[in-house]
């Protein structure tokens, strides 16, 4: 494989939780070989809560902001991943050899909307955490070797 870092884009609905996640875990866990980016079809402003349980990971992402696709100008992407079923339904077309890959995982935003108390909550963004983190622990040679 050659030295060229993977250019990926992480897309999700408004770009404040999952998408940013992802975002974080990648810059942090594969920057050698990955070169990550996020975006949404809307902008939310950051979440904090995941904010929060990815600080508690070890992984800062509350320099990152909110963008749209648009704002991140004419990149091209070897992948773009679709983190959620909003994006992946909205997810423009990508000139050249782009791949879009859809990878969905649960909303913390609304499975925390049934949660009582402030723990209940942060449960749940740290299972989505864990989760997104263990996807980027396969890239990007899940990517290069074939889905």
């Amino acid at each position: 494989m050659s030295n060229k870092k993977i250019r990926i884009l992480f897309l999700c609905t408004g770009n404040s939780c999952r998408s940013q996640m992802a975002e974080g875990w990648a810059r942090t866990l594969k920057s050698a070989s990955i070169e990550p980016y996020s975006a949404g079809v809307e902008k939310h402003g950051m979440n904090p809560y995941a904010i929060t349980v990815m600080a508690e990971a070890g992984v800062d992402i509350s320099g990152q902001h909110s963008k749209l696709l648009a704002e991140l100008g004419d990149r091209a992407f070897d992948f773009v991943v679709t983190v959620c079923g909003h994006a992946h339904e909205q997810c423009p077309l990508f000139p050249g050899k782009t791949q879009v890959v859809h990878v969905g995982f649960d909303d913390p935003p609304t499975l925390a909307k049934a949660c009582h108390t402030e723990e209940e909550k942060l449960a749940v963004y740290r299972k989505v955490r864990d989760q997104i983190k263990a996807f980027i622990e396969t890239l990007p040679e899940k990517f290069v070797m074939g889905q």
